[in-house]
């Protein structure tokens, strides 16, 4: 088996059937198989996605185990010789597969690879190529200057808008949305952090497999189309505590020994007022 595809369904029945839909749309020579794991979806999903394409391997969950651990449930039994994690609120394009596989068959020490990834406006998802979230770019980029200064390499270090999207190149780190991921690459640094329940995995991931030698990748010479949660709806307080305690894990997983007590104080200080600040806005701010 060439490629084993890890999709996590969660109450997206019909994103994820369309995400499916696109992947057996596929042309390509390499043999893949389509794992889903669905956690405790309450919508149908299952019966929908076992009726519409019976090939699929399905982990039904029940409960919501979170990211990590259900991707890792999918890793376990994967066969493939790379692994791809794709979100459920993804389209790919027929050539993505061919492409992507082809490309990490050209140099062995890449070990993670992403494509472009637009929003479904067009725009550039930029989390699709990253740099570490570092505590000065975390600063410029919480800050605003990355937008005040989006072509200077210095103010751009997370989201890297000085760089060409159309152009490929080794990045820090890519999105779980879409990351093909060599299995010797896996075999030595190990699955997802499951102390990650959502956010933050791939990001910890990323600095795992660059930390054991390998090289990562943005090539955007295939794209997908990623419909990610753009409304403006409150989110569940779960959703924004997540988010904020990823930035407190990764920190304290690999850059707290490498800074000051002053500067630490300083990055957990400015992940407490910006989660209280997005409480506070979640729960004031105008809905759409």
């Amino acid at each position: 088996m060439d490629l084993s595809i890890i999709i996590l369904n969660y109450n997206t029945r019909e994103l994820t059937l369309n995400c499916l839909k696109s992947i057996h749309l596929s042309q390509t020579t390499y043999t893949y198989e389509v794992i889903l794991i669905d956690n405790n979806s309450m919508d149908n999903s299952v019966e929908a996605i076992r009726k519409a394409f019976p090939s699929v391997h399905l982990i039904c969950n029940d409960v919501n185990v979170g990211y990590s651990k259900a991707n890792n449930q999918g890793m376990r039994v994967a066969k493939g010789r790379y692994v791809l994690l794709l979100n459920s609120d993804t389209v790919i394009q027929q050539d993505t597969l061919h492409t992507m596989i082809q490309f990490m068959e050209q140099d062995e020490n890449i070990g993670a690879a992403g494509c472009k990834v637009v929003l479904p406006d067009g725009t550039l998802d930029k989390a699709c190529r990253r740099g570490f979230p570092t505590p000065s770019a975390s600063f410029y980029y919480a800050f605003g200057f990355s937008k005040l200064f989006p072509d200077n390499p210095r103010f751009n270090q997370y989201q890297l808008t000085h760089l060409d999207q159309d152009k490929d190149y080794p990045v820090d780190c890519l999105v779980g949305a879409f990351m093909m991921v060599r299995r010797e690459a896996i075999d030595q640094v190990g699955m997802l952090d499951e102390q990650f329940f959502m956010y933050g995995e791939d990001i910890d991931w990323c600095y795992r497999i660059k930390q054991g030698g390998w090289n990562i990748y943005y090539y955007p010479y295939t794209q997908i189309t990623h419909y990610k949660g753009a409304s403006s709806r409150r989110k569940p307080f779960k959703i924004i505590y997540e988010f904020h305690r990823a930035m407190y894990l990764f920190h304290q997983k690999h850059y707290r020994m490498n800074y000051s007590f002053f500067v630490n104080c300083l990055v957990y200080s400015g992940i407490t007022v910006k989660f209280l600040a997005s409480l506070l806005l979640n729960r004031f701010g105008s809905v759409r």
